[in-house]
């Protein structure tokens, strides 16, 4: 790769003469004599081999070819002091990335108001959020490879904070047979059933949540397919309620009127990587997951900073 010819600081230094309106000015903002600024700009038209300003009457205005450059220059400045302050955050002790991962069936709502949260503190810090289900969050966290997991389960050796519990319910659709019995289900109503469930992401120990046993099972990748299986009268499935609000209103969906079970409701925990103190970017963001957890979902989308 090719070194660049034209410094940073020449960069800034045209910037200043147009934004201050003239030589004297922008020397005076820099701290520094006119000819020199002057010599710095006359230095980068012959680096470039096009002319950036031109006279007018007795101001510098620029060129075509300088509005465009100058334009382009003023991202990559701003890239460059984003970096510096970064490096700088890095040397205080600030991360440069935290990982998340999170069990598919938490509320995203409350996530994206979590992480609308946080981007204003977040100093350049980025966020890996990676989805994954039921023992799936637990390897990822045993692996080293998450800082902060949401897990609906224990995990062992691991200290989690408690908490908002997620509500599954068991729905089928409206012109299912299971619907058409008019009468409260047993388990034995549903055993003769096709039911889908949820593949465990973990490989190690995976686990079947909510199977009842029966041969008549279709196994999806994600809720999300789970949920179009059963609304087009394909078996039925437990399914998180706050994802199938909407199929339940439209009436594509119809919640089971069984007699017991009908609805679970799995307590979800945050945990944190043992390999490693944490930081301040990921403290701010525990924080502001444990603030977003208890909102009601309806308000997901209203302006974070009312909450925080």
């Amino acid at each position: 790769m090719k070194a660049p010819r034209v410094t940073l600081d020449q960069w800034r230094t045209l910037q200043a003469v147009v934004d201050h309106g003239g030589f004297a000015q922008a020397a005076e903002a820099l701290h520094r004599s006119q000819s020199s600024v002057s010599y710095t700009v006359a230095r980068m038209q012959d680096q470039l081999g096009v002319p950036l300003l031109r006279i007018d009457g007795r101001k510098a205005v620029l060129t075509e070819a300088g509005e465009v450059l100058l334009r382009r220059s003023r991202q990559l400045v701003k890239n460059a002091s984003q970096l510096e302050d970064l490096a700088h955050h890095m040397e205080q002790g600030w991360e440069a990335e935290v990982r998340l991962v999170v069990d598919a069936a938490y509320p995203n709502a409350r996530l994206v108001r979590a992480l609308t949260a946080f981007m204003p503190q977040s100093r350049g810090c980025r966020v890996r959020l990676r989805e994954e289900v039921l023992s799936g969050v637990e390897e990822v966290l045993l692996e080293g490879v998450a800082d902060l997991a949401i897990s609906g389960f224990n995990i062992p050796g691991y200290l989690g904070t408690e908490m908002s519990s997620v509500e599954f319910v068991a729905v089928a659709h409206p012109e299912h047979s299971l619907h058409q019995m008019q009468r409260e289900l047993t388990f034995q109503d549903l055993e003769s059933q096709l039911q889908v469930v949820i593949r465990d992401s973990g490989r190690n120990q995976p686990r079947d949540v909510g199977w009842l046993g029966s041969e008549q099972r279709w196994t999806v990748g994600s809720l999300a397919t789970a949920a179009t299986f059963v609304s087009s009268g394909l078996g039925f499935a437990w399914l998180p309620l706050h994802m199938i609000e909407r199929e339940i209103k439209e009436g594509v969906l119809k919640i089971l009127p069984l007699d017991k079970g009908g609805s679970r409701r799995p307590t979800f925990y945050l945990y944190s990587s043992k390999d490693k103190p944490l930081g301040p970017a990921t403290q701010i963001l525990i924080e502001l997951i444990q603030t977003f957890d208890t909102a009601p979902l309806d308000a997901a989308f209203a302006a974070p900073q009312q909450a925080v």
